[in-house]
């Protein structure tokens, strides 16, 4: 199912025009550029793109089929996606010639054919830097859920395992005195290591390409990725490695999930908590959702309303200025 925003051009029954018109704002029925959006998007990203005389295409039922997604981009000005649809050569091409700009609600932008982008002169927007703190608040808690075993411990009392009280029972590792390890050390990776050191730790390492000079200011240590893994009572990846405890919210595909499997059962790993896995989502009856170590999020990184609005404002932006050539916010070159 659709929501037109331009209802002038279809033939629709008026209860059914009513519906549709009291849940959308009305603007000037002339469109100079028409979008197709692959999800439902905020209210606020919706009025930048209205405002702008755009016919407003939004996909209503997720997951989007890729046959209903290659029939509706027939024609249209830009595209609002995120990183479910893979913008391959075959939807660049189903689009047609009029394609000017793609706006993808995401940092990251593999799904996109930047190639062939490049070679339509199709402009590229994303959103950098916006989800710095909500990303380092998720690996604040999942370094914490899975150091603490706060999900085993809830399964625990849920099933029934909860009787007396035992010194030992649901034991974890605290945060206190350990040496945290950074991976990454960016404006992610930084936010974390922020964070964390509120929680009286003995320090915080990292590896980055380089020094960071920020980080000196804080007082984190850069060493080389020997030293991190082999000193590290924690390992947070913001950029794969092994440690006590291993959490990543950066990419799956920066991690062999097959070796992290064998390290968790064999106790190299005491346990891992991932917010980015090697498919996305992760078929249920993977390996690592049967293992009690193992804390999986389905990528929730940035889900944190103000943030993802934030995201979806700077997509809507970045098509418009497209259509207006003006600079993109964020261009992917």
């Amino acid at each position: 199912m659709f929501v037109i925003s331009n209802l002038s051009k279809f033939n629709l029954n008026k209860s059914v025009s009513k519906r549709l018109i009291s849940t959308r704002a009305m603007f000037s029925s002339k469109s100079d550029f028409k979008v197709f959006a692959t999800q439902p998007i905020p209210t606020e990203a919706e009025l930048i793109l209205k405002s702008n005389n755009v016919e407003l295409i939004i996909n209503q039922k997720t997951p989007l089929d890729r046959r209903i997604l290659l029939e509706n981009v027939k024609g249209i000005d830009g595209l609002f996606c995120t990183l479910n649809e893979k913008i391959d050569n075959q939807v660049i091409e189903a689009c047609g010639p009029n394609l000017k700009v793609i706006g993808t609600c995401s940092v990251g932008y593999d799904h996109i054919n930047l190639d062939e982008c490049r070679k339509r002169n199709i402009q590229v927007g994303y959103t950098p830097g916006v989800l710095t703190d909500a990303s380092a608040e998720l690996a604040v808690g999942l370094l914490l859920n899975t150091s603490r075993r706060i999900s085993e411990a809830i399964a625990a009392a849920k099933s029934g395992e909860w009787a007396d009280w035992k010194i030992m029972w649901m034991c974890g590792r605290g945060l206190a005195g350990s040496n945290v390890g950074i991976f990454g050390l960016g404006r992610i990776g930084l936010a974390v290591a922020n964070r964390l050191k509120n929680f009286q730790v003995n320090k915080i390492i990292y590896h980055n390409r380089k020094p960071s000079e920020e980080a000196s200011k804080h007082g984190y240590e850069y060493v080389d990725l020997d030293t991190l893994l082999e000193n590290s009572d924690f390992l947070i990846v913001a950029c794969s490695a092994t440690s006590s405890i291993f959490v990543n919210i950066s990419r799956g595909s920066v991690v062999n999930q097959k070796d992290l499997c064998s390290a968790l059962k064999d106790g190299l790993i005491a346990a891992a908590g991932l917010d980015v896995t090697t498919p996305e989502p992760l078929p249920l009856d993977h390996e690592l959702f049967k293992l009690k170590n193992c804390y999986i999020t389905p990528h929730i990184c940035s889900a944190e309303v103000n943030t993802r609005v934030k995201m979806a404002v700077i997509t809507a932006t970045n098509i418009v200025n497209a259509f207006h050539k003006k600079p993109l916010l964020h261009q992917i070159d």
